[in-house]
């Protein structure tokens, strides 16, 4: 086996290590996201005050992201994904001993920052590991197969324990003790994670020329790109907001079991993993603004549709084209983002883009939650539906 070839095997058993972490820290918390909603509407809580409490999820890293990109730029993979794994685990096991609505606050602020730290340090990892743009594109699908996997695990194992650890331990379906089952195992999850990146080789430290003036994240808002490409992925990750927020509580309204909307959910994830599996043996072939450009349009077609489907195979069906088209989108995005951001601004550029879709995952939910009481959740899909159809033409702008 020549030089290269070892060298291909290790990096790439790297990347796998990565990935298996990345799915266990996100896992644990899609599974949070899932359950503690359900928990606050068995509890009696209104679709706007679970508006709120999605919205903790992202709170935390509106205000962590820059600083959280910054440690990165300093100090690496390592010791930025140590803090995540205790922050989120701590999180998690706060819901397990108090299964409380103020405690799932507290819980979702802490899993929240946590699993958007760990985010920001890995991404930056992977892309400066690549060395041209069709490896970016690569290694970004590769890398987002994480999240999207741990979409599936996360919701379907915690459904699965809400519906039944209660009746194994004697009591009834959902009861505290199913949910209580739910919050352990996703305390469990990050500690995974840091078996799988504990030994993970850290990237030399990017060093600045003697005399020159550090760099500066927000000099980067002057390039008309990357003001687009923020647009974009802000109108995309709201996309993924509303479907989180809206399945639970359409299948609330509809009397669905936790474990069906678990496996709506979980739809969803599969095959957005799925679409990540197959981009990267295209990704030589794929440009960036054409595959975005074009989510966007399906997107736009399938949030007008989706109010209509009443049956649990229908939304379905629906949860599995949206992630087929949603799932496309990141690694595009990813590999645009580290084309027009300077090395020493990688950690710091991911941070700001982590603070514009968390500010929308901050405000969307509670505005998802007015407008689901007000006028109905169907009203949520045909809204962002539009603006993400009117928005494609920004991502157009995108090309080289």
């Amino acid at each position: 086996m020549s030089a290269v070839d070892v060298d291909q095997r290790s990096h790439s058993w790297a990347l796998f290590q990565l990935i298996c972490g990345h799915v266990c820290l996100h896992a644990s918390m899609a599974g949070l996201r899932m359950a503690a909603p359900l928990l606050a509407l068995r509890q009696g809580n209104s679709p706007l005050v679970v508006g709120v409490l999605l919205a903790l999820f992202s709170l935390t890293q509106v205000f962590l992201a820059l600083p959280a990109g910054r440690y990165a730029d300093r100090h690496g993979l390592r010791r930025p994904m140590g803090l995540a794994v205790i922050a989120a685990s701590l999180g998690a096991a706060l819901a397990v001993v108090w299964p409380q609505f103020w405690v799932l606050c507290l819980g979702a602020l802490l899993m929240g920052g946590a699993t958007g730290a760990a985010s920001i340090a890995m991404q930056r990892h992977v892309g400066r590991a690549a060395r041209n743009s069709t490896e970016l594109k690569k290694v970004f699908s590769w890398l987002a197969i994480g999240p999207a996997v741990s979409n599936f695990l996360g919701p379907v194992a915690g459904g699965l324990l809400i519906d039944h650890a209660g009746v194994w331990l004697g009591g009834a379906v959902a009861d505290d003790n199913g949910f209580r089952a739910a919050f352990l195992l996703m305390a469990t999850l990050p500690l995974l994670t840091w078996l799988w990146v504990r030994n993970a080789v850290e990237l030399p430290p990017v060093h600045q020329p003697e005399g020159s003036m550090p760099p500066n994240v927000w000099h980067l808002l002057r390039d008309p790109r990357m003001r687009n490409l923020l647009s974009v992925n802000l109108l995309l990750s709201s996309c993924w907001d509303v479907h989180t927020f809206v399945v639970p509580v359409l299948g609330h309204e509809r009397a669905f079991s936790a474990s069906v909307i678990g496996a709506i959910l979980g739809a969803f994830a599969v095959a957005a993993a799925a679409i990540r599996v197959l981009m990267p043996l295209l990704a030589s072939h794929l440009r960036e603004w054409v595959v975005v450009s074009g989510a966007m349009l399906a997107t736009a077609l399938l949030f007008v549709i989706y109010p209509w489907m009443m049956t649990p195979w229908s939304m379905g069906i629906c949860s599995v084209l949206l992630g087929l088209v949603l799932g496309s989108v990141q690694p595009m995005i990813m590999s645009t983002l580290h084309q027009i951001t300077p090395h020493a601004l990688h950690g710091q550029a991911l941070g700001l883009r982590l603070v514009a879709i968390n500010l929308s995952s901050v405000v969307m939910p509670m505005l998802f939650g007015t407008a689901g009481v007000v006028a109905g959740v169907s009203i949520v899909f045909w809204t962002l539906g539009a603006m993400v159809g009117a928005g494609s033409r920004l991502a157009w702008t995108l090309r080289p």
